[in-house]
């Protein structure tokens, strides 16, 4: 696979099938109401500290959108609005997002929650403690150490920065990379046993699985709440790592028999947790080749970021969603990978009324630093011909003397 510079012909927008997959985490920050009586209805631009938000699972079949969705914006409510019911707080939530969400997208998330509801009243899981997310036979302990811990010394001591903007750590236990490959193995047997048709991961992949659908979306919205978040916080601000308040979570898979490579592209996320799940194989190497906004996404990688990685089972790769990159062909046996997609209403939101993104963009920071290697070139051209012409102002003044002293004798 050509990974050139140039990535134009291969480059692509890797999306879920469905906007309806958990979600994309379109949160409004405000909301203009043709009503004066609602007009007041806006969300706050950063959350309440310590506050926890209420559960709205129970009601998935009466909400339009995510339950999850609402647990996320409930903590971006006006302080005044925390303290009143979960009804008088969906209802304030419900208004804006209804504001934001377009009639079309609304009729898909209402019937992708059919799609789940039919696999969820049917599929019989097999490991039911992989649900619940028990951290301690989950993560290794080095990764919970630096969890509890909480610093950015305690992040460091356990991540190595191989790549600018790329972290490499050792975060799940064996026993639970073999207990969700035997859950996904498990529900793919049941799909092919009920004949059930499935929606792959995105618009990428033709196998695997997502793992929202069949029930693991708590899990995996606790996994970026508790142990994401807190390390993007650190390493990501820029793009909203403090903010992430929504994912979409799959496992892909990758042989001779499966999907064998994955083209260039960049994620529909703000940050990507890519953990190897196993199994034996070999290839498979992921290649990076910069961080770029919407406008340069096309744009030539410059050599500095070039970076290609090996993946290791049980260990993470974190990475920005605009990082572009893609993974070469797994050339013998079976390779699976947990993705999780962690997204940030707030930072999208934001983002529609910025320009310049030279705080992680690496073309618009390479363009506003040509930009300012110029405007300094020229000012020292300037300053240069100032010092010239005043050096031949000052040996025009002296002849001028020296012929009229000449003259005078």
């Amino acid at each position: 696979m050509s990974v050139d510079a140039s990535p134009t012909d291969r480059f692509k927008q890797f999306r879920p099938p469905s906007p309806a997959s958990n979600g994309n985490g379109n949160g409004a920050l405000s909301a203009a109401s043709p009503a004066p009586a609602r007009a007041a209805h806006r969300l706050r631009l950063n959350p309440t500290d310590h506050h926890e938000p209420d559960s709205y699972e129970d009601l998935q079949s009466q909400l339009d959108f995510s339950p999850m969705l609402f647990s996320s914006l409930e903590r971006y409510l006006p302080p005044p609005l925390l303290a009143l019911s979960r009804d008088a707080k969906v209802d304030y939530m419900r208004d804006i997002l209804l504001r934001y969400s377009p009639e079309g997208e609304r009729t898909r998330v209402l019937r992708h929650r059919e799609y789940r509801q039919k696999i969820l009243a049917n599929y019989k899981p097999l490991h039911r403690e992989l649900y619940s997310l028990h951290a301690a036979s989950f993560f290794v302990p080095s990764f919970l150490r630096a969890l509890k811990e909480n610093t950015e010394e305690s992040f460091r001591s356990i991540i190595t920065e191989p790549s600018p903007g790329i972290y490499v750590f050792e975060m799940l236990q064996s026993r639970a990379c073999e207990m969700l490959l035997d859950e996904v193995e498990n529900f793919e047997r049941w799909v092919h046993d009920t004949n059930f048709r499935i929606m792959r991961p995105n618009t990428m992949n033709r196998y695997g699985v997502v793992l929202d659908d069949f029930g693991l979306e708590t899990m995996l919205a606790r996994m970026m709440d508790d142990f994401v978040r807190p390390i993007a916080r650190v390493f990501y601000p820029e793009v909203g790592g403090s903010t992430l308040d929504s994912h979409h979570g799959f496992v892909v898979e990758y042989g001779m028999d499966r999907d064998v490579e994955l083209g260039f592209h960049v994620d529909d996320s703000e940050v990507t947790l890519n953990v190897c799940l196993g199994e034996q194989f070999s290839g498979g190497e992921l290649f990076f080749r910069g961080v770029r906004c919407d406008k340069h996404v096309n744009s030539e990688t410059q050599q500095e970021e070039s970076f290609d990685y090996a993946h290791t089972p049980g260990h993470a790769v974190l990475h920005r969603g605009r990082h572009r990159h893609g993974a070469r062909a797994t050339t013998s046996g079976h390779r699976a990978n947990l993705i999780l997609w962690c997204r940030s209403s707030v930072f999208r939101e934001l983002k529609k009324y910025q320009t310049d993104f030279s705080s992680w963009c690496g073309e618009c920071l390479r363009t506003k630093r040509v930009r300012h290697q110029s405007s300094l070139a020229s000012t020292k051209l300037v300053w240069f011909r100032f010092k010239c012409m005043e050096k031949l102002r000052l040996i025009f003044l002296g002849n001028n003397m020296l012929s009229q002293i000449v003259f005078r004798s």
